[in-house]
């Protein structure tokens, strides 16, 4: 973080319960409900451990969904001992639930116990389910996909001649996509009566209650008009469960369902959904606990633990202590969604007719004020993005100015078509994609979003932009509210960063042009965003300290619109253009500005190296996942200085 001043956040001691104390449970001769429910008060404590040493993760939904997973393995799920390819399928469909699976798994012994401090690390156990750790069966994704994915493997099976169940967990809020709904009538017409679908009905999506947002109203009738075979329990109660899953056995020629009621936090009483006021937003959806909150309620969990486990003769409960590993926080950052939040307040005061729309992400959108002070133009439309879209086209239509918010992995993706619909119909909406590139590497590449400059670059009449500062984000959301007379896209990286630069006096806002950062006669390295052009600009100082080279290191917000001249311009005499992507290299803007380059001709030729992400994000630190696709800055500084060796020599003939 260069020469940025840090603050030190101490670590704190954690505790976990060993795997040893898991087997001791499981050896003991206890009623199934006994060693269920003492399980999981055991798994509960690794999961709170794991997310606090993660120092992020989701601890409401693990804890909603924590007794119905420990059921099912430990009760449910067949030839478990056989390995993943030949035992009954158990997967998640929210997915937000990864720690409790891990910590299920690692109880059981199916993974290494080894992996309880890998959570969100680099080649360990990824923030959100990937197939590639061992008993994922599949990975997770915009919301929906549960029911479909256990079709495809219940029909694949039959094919193959292999009797396997099939169990898939989804959450209340999820039922808000209209993929789930799809899904159902299929499967009772096909009688894929091996499917079981379990319902985690907390009751709380991200952090508003479903029946506040989109009421599920008589979900088991609503369930059985589809034709499936219904049955309901307390997802808490392990009896309960147990009497849930014997009631289906007699049910074999149509799917089931189980709605499972939960409490979203279960174990912690201040992080039990029951315990909010009216009003109140839910505060443990997403994060980690504090020192403090951790302390507590690692307290609560123990305490409750140990109580279980000596009611079952098992005698004192072992522990094992650990460290929750430092961290180091820039003083001074660049908070882009804090600044899009007052932006969009302020443009909320200024424009009557401007709405805002949300699809369950109203705290990491930054639209708390704006939902506060125009509760009448503030629509939460769930987890619904291609409702959302299509709400917005419509009120488009009618002279409002709408926008629409999501994740970008969620907002570019799932209602592309819509997206590109409203912008055929000539009406102006803003969208604005937080939660954009490769950062926070955390939860994984389902939410890594490296893919929508390449999923919306090509749609018409869309203005696609990513602002590097907060003075930025001011100057792009008065350009689109104001000025724009097309539909825009606002790309918004949500980690907050240490820049080392300003942002220019008096700047104008011109699409398909970019202004210069730093100065330099050897290399021109286009960029967008807050970490990738801070590493560019300290990668530039390394390569001028190593070799003398200076770079002109350039801010190109837009994405899909590039000025020909401007570009001629800025290049000048240079021949090294290097061309950074927060974003797979195959869409980005870099493709843009080479096919632009090649259009140009410029004599001599100028050489282009592009750098991005060229696989499948990994999971894991920042750190670590700049590092390994190589944007940290000793990976770009190596970039800079072959760009540079490579660049075409006067009267020397060069492949472009």
């Amino acid at each position: 973080m260069g020469e940025q001043q840090l603050d030190q956040v101490t670590s704190d001691e954690l505790v976990r319960v060993p795997v040893s104390e898991f087997r001791r449970v499981l050896g003991a001769k206890l009623p199934a409900a006994q060693t269920a429910a003492v399980f999981a008060a055991l798994a509960r404590i690794n999961v709170l451990y794991m997310i606090a040493r993660a120092w992020s993760g989701h601890i409401g939904t693990s804890f909603s969904s924590l007794d119905i997973m420990s059921w099912l393995f430990l009760n449910e799920l067949r030839d478990l001992d056989r390995g993943p390819e030949a035992c009954d399928i158990f997967f998640s469909s929210k997915g937000h639930d990864a720690p409790a699976l891990y910590a299920v798994l690692i109880g059981l012994g199916l993974l290494p116990e080894d992996k309880v401090d890998a959570l969100r690390r680099l080649h360990g156990l990824p923030g959100h389910p990937h197939v590639e750790t061992p008993y994922i069966q599949a990975n997770t994704g915009s919301l929906g996909m549960g029911v479909s994915k256990a079709k495809g493997m219940a029909m694949a099976n039959r094919l193959a001649g292999r009797p396997r169940r099939i169990f898939a967990l989804t959450g209340d809020g999820e039922l808000q996509e209209g993929q789930f709904w799809e899904s159902l009538a299929s499967a009772a017409r096909d009688r894929l009566g091996e499917i079981v679908v379990v319902i985690d009905h907390n009751k709380i999506q991200s952090d508003t209650w479903v029946a506040q947002v989109s009421d599920l109203g008589d979900l088991e009738a609503k369930l059985r008009a589809f034709g499936w075979h219904v049955a309901r329990c307390d997802g808490h109660d392990m009896s309960a469960l147990q009497a849930a899953f014997r009631s289906l056995d007699r049910i074999s020629d149509r799917p089931k369902a189980i709605v499972a009621d939960t409490v979203k936090g279960k174990g912690v009483s201040f992080m039990e959904g029951s315990a909010l006021k009216e009003g109140e937003l839910y505060a443990y959806h997403s994060g980690a606990p504090t020192e403090d909150e951790y302390a507590r309620g690692s307290q609560e969990l123990v305490a409750r633990a140990a109580q279980l486990f000596r009611d079952a003769g098992l005698g004192a409960l072992a522990t094992v202590a650990g460290q929750r590993p430092a961290r180091r926080e820039p003083r001074v950052t660049e908070n882009l969604i804090a600044a899009y939040r007052d932006a969009l307040l302020h443009q909320g005061d200024r424009h009557p007719r401007l709405v805002v729309l949300d699809a369950d992400l109203v705290k990491d959108c930054g639209l708390v004020p704006f939902a506060q002070k125009y509760p009448e133009r503030f629509i939460e439309c769930g987890i619904a993005e291609q409702d959302m879209v299509s709400m917005a086209c419509g009120m488009a239509r009618r002279g409002a100015l709408p926008v629409a918010h999501s994740f970008a992995c969620f907002l570019a993706a799932r209602p592309n078509e819509q997206i590109y619909n409203q912008c055929s119909e000539g009406s102006k909406v803003i969208y604005v994609g937080s939660l954009a590139g490769l950062l926070p590497g955390g939860p994984g590449h389902s939410h890594q979003s490296v893919r929508d400059i390449a999923a919306l670059a090509s749609v018409p009449h869309l203005l696609m932009a990513e602002p590097c500062l907060e003075a930025e984000v001011h100057a792009l959301v008065e350009y689109f509210v104001h000025t724009a007379g097309e539909s825009a896209y606002l790309r918004l990286v949500s980690v907050k960063w240490p820049v080392p630069f300003c942002y220019p006096a008096g700047q104008p806002v011109r699409p398909g042009r970019g202004w210069v950062v730093g100065d330099g006669e050897d290399l021109v390295v286009f960029g967008y965003g807050p970490w990738l052009l801070s590493n560019a600009w300290q990668a530039a100082e390394e390569l001028k300290q190593a070799t003398g080279a200076t770079t002109r290191l350039v801010n190109l917000p837009w994405l899909n619109r590039l000025d020909p001249g401007w570009l001629a311009d800025t290049i000048g005499r240079r021949r090294a253009v290097v061309t950074l992507d927060n974003h797979y290299v195959r869409g980005g803007q870099g493709e843009m500005i080479a096919a632009a380059l090649a259009e140009l001709a410029l004599d001599p030729p100028v050489s282009v190296t592009r750098v991005g992400v060229t696989e499948l994000p990994e999971c894991g630190t920042n750190d670590e996942v700049l590092a390994h696709h190589g944007l940290d800055i000793a990976s770009l500084a190596r970039a800079f200085r072959g760009a540079v060796e490579r660049r075409p020599r006067p009267g020397v003939s060069q492949l472009v």
